[in-house]
């Protein structure tokens, strides 16, 4: 794998909660345009892992690189920076629910230095038309389905055109079908944008349906998809 593609490179890191050793010696890589998935049980890192590569769980040793940014130098300027160049996305969606659909993509361009409003607008149209949402942007987030919110987080991730989207069970509560319509959308528009994604979930019918390389957590360890059988 070359390194010039990398857009995640860990090489034996530990992962901490405070004092609690979570994960032990991990090694990842990612190139970009890379889709991978990320398995395991409840309780089994896979959330520490994704906090690790957005900058919310401090990493001390080893050595640890999501795009061009060190995981063991982050500091409170250098975090926005990492953020901006990533893309993520929940399983509860995490949308404003006090303003419109408009309103909660342009809360992130705003906070991310878009300055004029005749732009952020632009990129909000594109967005909603690349998640099959156009015409929506003046609706409340209840007005919609699960899977049409789930749509609008997925366009909140893209805004900045992200290097890694990192998804944390982001159809855990989407029925099967929309969450296969959730989980291929992710893998086109990823396509087409040539961005990264490490997609963690624990519904194994999608991995069959749908299969890509496999990484899991497994006691403390992550291991690759060569090591295992799903």
């Amino acid at each position: 794998m070359s390194t010039t593609n990398l857009v995640v490179d860990l090489r034996q890191i530990n992962i901490q909660q405070g004092t609690q050793l979570v994960l032990e010696g991990v090694n990842l890589r990612i190139s970009k345009g890379e889709f991978v998935y990320l398995i395991g049980k409840t309780g089994s890192g896979k959330s520490s892992l994704l906090k690790t590569l957005y900058g919310a769980l401090p990493l001390q040793d080893g050595y640890a690189k999501v795009t061009d940014i060190s995981l063991t130098t982050l500091d409170r300027h250098s975090i926005p920076i990492l953020r901006r160049k990533l893309g993520i996305v929940f399983q509860d969606f995490n949308l404003l629910t006090d303003r419109s659909i408009r309103d909660n993509l342009d809360f992130v361009l705003r906070a991310t230095g878009w300055l004029k409003a005749e732009e952020r607008d632009n990129r909000i149209q594109f967005m909603l038309e690349q998640v099959g949402l156009n015409g929506m942007e003046n609706k409340m987030p209840f007005q919609l389905s699960g899977g049409e919110q789930q749509r609008v987080a997925i366009a909140r991730a893209l805004l900045n055109d992200p290097e890694v989207i990192l998804a944390d069970e982001p159809t855990g509560n989407l029925d099967p079908e929309t969450s296969d319509e959730i989980l291929l959308l992710l893998r086109q528009l990823a396509n087409k944008h040539n961005t990264a994604v490490l997609f963690a979930t624990h519904d194994y019918r999608i991995l069959e349906n749908f299969p890509a390389r496999i990484v899991r957590c497994f006691q403390q360890r992550v291991v690759s998809d060569e090591d295992i059988i799903v």
